[in-house]
């Protein structure tokens, strides 16, 4: 499985499917999952809802609306008390991989979970979402992006990406 960070609006990216870093009872407020709704339409949020509420950690998928992905995963980073904790990314992401996994899905685009009402650091999520995303066996998923906005986000996932690969990228053959 590649994994490949890419400074991106995810809401723009043609793949199988994109993350949403979600509450468990996937409300879609403010930051990545505002931009989502606002870009595919309130039918997904209509149908995360309706899936709802889900334990923090996991994840489900609903269509993607006017969006060019063909799914969102919604991955339940945090509560109702809006924190969020590496243990929780890194669950969150794993179960996005999973559902994505039975979706059939080859190309994943995730966003950086927890960073914005969560709290969590960027180096603490980029470090926590790499190194889950590297130990999950996917069956179908090829490929996973990592889209970040701006570019420090960029450059810390690389950074993190480079880490958990090691200096000659083995981890990612």
């Amino acid at each position: 499985m590649v994994i490949e960070v890419v400074e991106v609006d995810i809401t723009e990216l043609e793949v199988d499917a994109i993350g949403n870093a979600a509450n468990d009872h996937l409300w879609m407020g403010a930051g990545v999952a505002g931009a989502i709704k606002r870009a595919g339409g309130v039918e997904i949020e209509r149908e995360a809802v309706a899936r709802g509420p889900i334990p923090v950690g996991e994840a489900v998928a609903t269509g993607a609306g006017r969006l060019r992905a063909r799914h969102v995963i919604h991955g339940a980073v945090m509560a109702q008390d809006l924190q969020t904790s590496k243990e929780l990314v890194a669950a969150a992401t794993v179960s996005c991989l999973r559902v994505a996994d039975s979706l059939g899905a080859r190309t994943v685009a995730l966003p950086a979970f927890g960073t914005g009402v969560g709290g969590l650091s960027l180096g603490s999520c980029a470090r926590t979402m790499v190194s889950s995303a590297r130990s999950y066996r996917a069956r179908s998923v090829e490929r996973v992006i990592l889209a970040v906005w701006g570019g420090e986000a960029s450059r810390i996932f690389e950074a993190a990406l480079k880490e958990v690969d090691g200096p000659d990228g083995a981890a990612a053959r």
